[in-house]
């Protein structure tokens, strides 16, 4: 499986940087917008594991060989899936649950194998507090646009000064756990 020619499943900035930056060679093919509906899965680690498995296979069908590696990441809060703000009213109301909060951030990841169909994937769980925001940090971040297209409305990877990692990866919050990556794609398939 290392010989082959690597394509990420994905349309991130963040995901793509931290792939170049731990080396590897790659192209991009993005998938499709759809999504399962988060209700049809008992938990969020199911949720992401299966979303980014419809992704790699989405893209995998549109490739003759290589590896095609695919992610999903959600914010998870008493084990209710928190998901990518629709607008800012929405992103206010995230940021309102889960500020003051311990919650967890959880990214599946599959890697497809062409033209084999061969597939692996697994999940990446990181757990983080949210200090409680005050009316204007609220406001201010707002107004940031980092929210923008974030789950959990907030972007770890700009050095958010309100969420901290207690324990698991940083890579992982900011959208491609580095260190399963890096097992999956050396694992022979």
């Amino acid at each position: 499986m290392n010989d082959s020619r690597l394509i990420l499943a994905s349309g991130s900035p963040q995901r793509e940087r931290l792939l170049r930056e731990a080396g590897y060679e790659f192209d991009v093919l993005v998938p499709g917008d759809d999504e399962p509906p988060t209700e049809a899965f008992a938990d969020a680690a199911a949720y992401v594991v299966h979303t980014a498995w419809c992704k790699a296979r989405q893209v995998a069908a549109q490739v003759a060989q290589g590896r095609v590696l695919a992610a999903d990441t959600v914010v998870a809060l008493e084990g209710r899936i928190i998901g990518k703000p629709s607008d800012c009213v929405d992103a206010r109301r995230i940021l309102s649950e889960l500020s003051g909060s311990v919650h967890q951030c959880l990214t599946g990841v599959c890697v497809w194998q062409r033209p084999t169909d061969v597939w692996l994937g697994g999940v990446e769980i990181t757990e983080l507090r949210m200090r409680t925001l005050s009316a204007a940090e609220l406001d201010a971040y707002l107004a940031s646009d980092r929210w923008v297209g974030k789950a959990g409305a907030y972007a770890i990877q700009d050095d958010d000064p309100y969420a901290s990692i207690i324990r698991g990866s940083h890579s992982n919050v900011v959208g491609l756990p580095m260190d399963l990556v890096s097992r999956l794609l050396g694992s022979e398939t």
